[in-house]
């Protein structure tokens, strides 16, 4: 009797696993029929890769789409940024007015899908581009801001990020600080994708080192792409959901700083349009984007007061826009002078990855 009885149960554990591998193979068809052979699927299918597109990741956004899609999409992307970038901004819209009293407000944003921050800079001038202190390795913007006592900062622009793991000591394209070059990549007469100030006034677009200079810039960073200039909304090609960071510039002279959280269940992300829309509606007449993803963060103070979705919490990184009340007395040091290996890290230096493989290994 208890050998049936044991041979009944063994029975019923392999009838159980069959319909269970019946359920999911009908249940991944359905899923895979809606996906490839419906309107909304493939619409889902164009969301998913665009998201993917922005990312570290964008080769995987084949997954969805195909290889030919995947790369006509990504050549659109970099299209549009190329041709937001062409036009010049006329400097003399801006007008800074005179501030008195507090320098910064933070308030609470939100759309349909994502949360995040607000930071109105009502001085422009308040704002430098700060770097790491150590050479080899970036620095969290919690840590810049406190070592140089700012009162808040956001983080700045691109870097070689191999496995989004890097270390952050590799920028990619230009950073200035206070009217020194620290870091670029390219001869002086190449224009670069730039974010940058022109005492107080907020520069966004493709412009050489030459130019730049003869503009009388002093802080720059790389990134894009711009979305608003000379007051009027640019192309946006892309409805994919990321973490986002993104500044503009009101005729007034005031800045809007943005930082949406993603990757989390309480806020997916936002597109470029949600961004767009959401600095149009602040009044800024020209707009652009930080480096986004895992990298979005705002700190005040002493807190990180954003979500990082980087599961190793604050991502180290090469550059920061921080805020000060006194902007003139900061100096930023060039940990790049003199550094011919520039070396961007990985999964085989990154402290966080390794103290979780650790971790898995002593289970």
């Amino acid at each position: 009797m208890k050998l049936a009885g044991i041979t009944y149960k063994h029975e019923q554990s392999a009838s159980w696993l069959k319909r269970s591998i019946f359920i999911c193979i009908i249940l991944g068809s359905l899923s895979l029929s809606f996906l490839f052979f419906t309107p909304p699927g493939s619409r889902i299918r164009l969301f998913l890769a665009d998201t993917f597109i922005a990312t570290q990741h964008r080769e995987w956004a084949w997954i969805f789409v195909g290889v030919k899609k995947r790369d006509e999409m990504i050549q659109n992307v970099q299209q549009m940024s190329e041709n937001n970038a062409i036009e010049k901004q006329d400097l003399n819209a801006i007008t800074i007015q005179k501030q008195d009293g507090k320098l910064i407000d933070v308030e609470d944003i939100a759309g349909r899908g994502w949360i995040g921050k607000k930071m109105i800079v009502y001085d422009p001038r308040a704002i430098r581009v700060v770097v790491p202190s150590k050479v080899g390795q970036g620095e969290t913007i919690s840590s810049m801001v406190n070592r140089t006592g700012a009162l808040a900062g956001i983080n700045g622009g691109g870097f070689d990020d191999p496995q989004g793991l890097g270390n952050g000591f590799a920028p990619i394209g230009v950073i200035m600080s206070g009217g020194q070059i620290l870091y670029t990549s390219v001869d002086g007469t190449v224009p670069q994708q730039v974010v940058a100030f022109d005492k107080g006034k907020l520069l966004i677009g493709k412009y050489s080192i030459d130019e730049l200079l003869a503009l009388h810039v002093t802080d720059a960073v790389s990134f894009y792409p711009r979305i608003i200039a000379n007051g009027k909304a640019l192309p946006i090609i892309g409805d994919g959901l990321n973490p986002r960071t993104a500044i503009g510039q009101r005729a007034d002279g005031v800045i809007i700083m943005i930082v949406i959280d993603g990757r989390q269940t309480k806020s997916i992300g936002a597109s470029l349009k949600d961004v767009q829309d959401l600095l149009l509606k602040e009044g800024c007449v020209n707009a652009g984007f930080l480096d986004g993803g895992a990298s979005s963060e705002m700190v005040v103070g002493n807190d990180l007061i954003t979500h990082p979705s980087s599961r190793y919490g604050e991502r180290r990184l090469p550059s920061g826009l921080l805020i000060f009340e006194h902007p003139d007395q900061v100096k930023v040091e060039n940990i790049w002078d003199g550094v011919t290996d520039i070396d961007p890290g990985g999964a085989y230096d990154n402290p966080g990855y390794l103290a979780e493989q650790h971790h898995l290994n002593n289970k």
